[in-house]
């Protein structure tokens, strides 16, 4: 069976914009730009079939799937295992300030090198921890007859790391991208970006 799953980030937010980094702090919310980026997102995906919208629970996540769900209306369903990287001790703190204390950490965690995988901040999460979740949940979804044509709203890491577990050159992702994948006869598979 075939399972198609459109993958996006959510718009940009206000944290964002400020230079912090956000993590699964649950205060930052969609900016002007990140509602019409998130309004974007459902036009985009109104021709592909969507039947759900699954949705971090971060508000901005929410926003973006509730927001995208204008053109789409289909049920929206929230999932933790699509949350954002728990960034542990620096959750809030702006970039410069990261870099001055966590130097080392910092440019590995901002690194594309398949070599930081293990990396974190104090009491955070690795990307690896953070691909084992996200495939946990997205072979659930792919596990319900009920769906065949899903719709993530989610965040950079999701979609980055998802890239890195599919054989992919990993890559920053903009507010607002969104990418295809499938998995078909227990194989996934990249198909693109929209």
């Amino acid at each position: 069976m075939t399972k198609d799953f459109y993958i996006f980030r959510h718009g940009q937010s206000t944290y964002n914009i400020a230079g912090r980094t956000q993590g699964q702090t649950n205060d930052s919310v969609l900016t002007e730009l990140g509602r019409s980026q998130a309004e974007e997102i459902g036009h985009k995906l109104s021709d592909k079939g969507v039947e759900i919208i699954i949705t971090s629970p971060l508000q901005r996540a929410v926003q973006t799937a509730n927001l995208a769900n204008q053109s789409l209306q289909v049920p929206i369903e929230v999932d933790k295992r699509f949350i954002e990287v728990n960034v542990g001790v620096v959750e809030g703190m702006h970039y410069l300030d990261i870099k001055a204390k966590y130097p080392e950490i910092f440019d590995k965690m901002h690194s594309l090198d398949a070599d930081a995988d293990n990396v974190s901040y104090p009491q955070g999460e690795t990307r690896l921890q953070v691909r084992q979740r996200i495939f946990a949940g997205l072979n659930d979804w792919a596990g319900k007859d009920k769906y065949k044509i899903m719709a993530v709203s989610s965040h950079g890491i999701m979609l980055s790391q998802t890239l890195t577990s599919l054989g992919q050159p990993a890559t920053e992702v903009k507010n607002g991208s969104i990418l295809h994948i499938r998995k078909e006869n227990d194989r996934w598979k990249v198909i693109g970006w929209i």
